[in-house]
């Protein structure tokens, strides 16, 4: 079976003690770059022994070279320039630090990444398919933020501009990877489910967008990015709702967004988050089209440590399949368990019985698992 596989994941892991610690002490001066990345090389070998253990046929390097699931990687792109700014604390009550953010300084393009060689590592340390995951070129015209602050009117003066940059940029990245070696690499975006919130998109308008517009926008943007990728390499999108310490930022169903999401941006697969009832109904997924397109179905939650029932699961499986043929489902969990380095509010015991319900749960229901 070709990617997304039947048990999947979205691919960030806690980070273990010893990494936190080396870090630290890399920050503080105390350890060095290269004494760093041996750290880091052992604690991702761990991992992915770990993944295959399970018989996961996808692993990831858990993004234990990171910060953050997307300032690292959007920051190595031309262009871009890191500021700190306070951010929204999304369903946690207490507010976060001041946290990285990415500027448009300049016209955004791509010339080499040291992520590159961080997927080559990976891929030579894994027995299985070795995917990689990146944020989604919205993330540079986040929804959460206004563009008109974010961009730099010297290098672009109109946001279409912008958008055909980043087409060609990602096509790119595409490129790169593929070169590399990668086969399977994911499009994380948060901005879709944003245009899933009622209170957001009344944001949106306050500020003198239309989401729907914008919506539009992206359909063309993402497509064009992934106009040329090769036959052989499977692209994918996680629809993230917000995951600082287990909190989250984004509110309703996906229905506003299924018809361009499903049935008109090129993605192989979609992982959409359904651990709560935040997320809505399943008849949203009418809009998949018969053929090779997956939905993967985030049915575990990355946010807490309590073990979803087996049955419970299935029956929600079961309740997808009546609006998408059950060929075309695949399941995971939610999210990643630490898209930044703070990591969720569970254990790694916990994080890895969750990879094992996943799939545990997914042979019961799929003879090709």
């Amino acid at each position: 079976m070709k990617a997304p596989f039947r048990a999947d994941q979205v691919g960030s892991l806690l980070r273990p003690p010893e990494l936190t610690q080396a870090r630290r002490r890399a920050a503080a001066g105390e350890l060095s770059a290269a004494d760093l990345t041996e750290v880091e090389n052992r604690a991702i070998e761990h991992v992915v022994a770990r993944q295959e253990a399970i018989g996961l046929r996808a692993v990831t390097d858990g993004e234990l070279r990171r910060d953050n699931w997307m300032f690292d990687f959007l920051s190595g792109l031309d262009g871009t320039r890191v500021v700190m700014r306070q951010v929204s604390a999304g369903s946690n009550a207490a507010p976060s630090p001041p946290m990285k953010a990415i500027d448009i300084a300049g016209r955004v393009g791509f010339s080499g990444h040291p992520m590159l060689e961080h997927f080559r590592f990976l891929q030579r340390h894994s027995k299985v398919t070795a995917k990689m995951t990146i944020p989604s070129p919205t993330m540079l015209v986040s929804a959460s933020r206004n563009w008109r602050d974010v961009v730099d009117g010297s290098a672009y003066s109109r946001i279409e501009n912008l958008y055909e940059d980043l087409a060609s940029t990602y096509r790119s990245v595409i490129r790169a990877f593929y070169e590399a070696g990668c086969r399977y690499l994911q499009l994380d975006d948060v901005n879709m489910a944003y245009l899933c919130d009622a209170s957001m998109r009344e944001k949106l308008k306050a500020r003198g967008d239309d989401p729907d517009v914008m919506l539009e926008h992206w359909v063309v943007m993402l497509n064009a990015a992934l106009a040329h990728r090769p036959a052989d390499m499977t692209i994918t999108t996680h629809v993230c709702r917000g995951n600082f310490r287990s909190s989250w930022f984004a509110h309703g169903g996906y229905e506003s967004i299924a018809e361009a999401l499903l049935g008109r941006i090129n993605y192989d697969g979609y992982f959409l988050e359904y651990d709560t009832e935040r997320a809505g109904g399943f008849e949203p997924l009418r809009f998949l089209p018969r053929g090779p397109k997956k939905v993967v179905l985030g049915l575990v939650t990355s946010k807490s440590g309590v073990l979803e029932n087996p049955d419970a699961i299935r029956e929600r499986i079961d309740a997808a399949s009546r609006f998408v043929d059950l060929q075309q489902l695949c399941l995971s969990p939610q999210c990643g368990f630490a898209s930044t380095e703070h990591g969720n509010t569970l254990t790694e015991d916990e994080q890895w019985a969750k990879l094992a319900r996943v799939m545990e749960v997914a042979r019961q229901v799929w003879k090709d698992a």
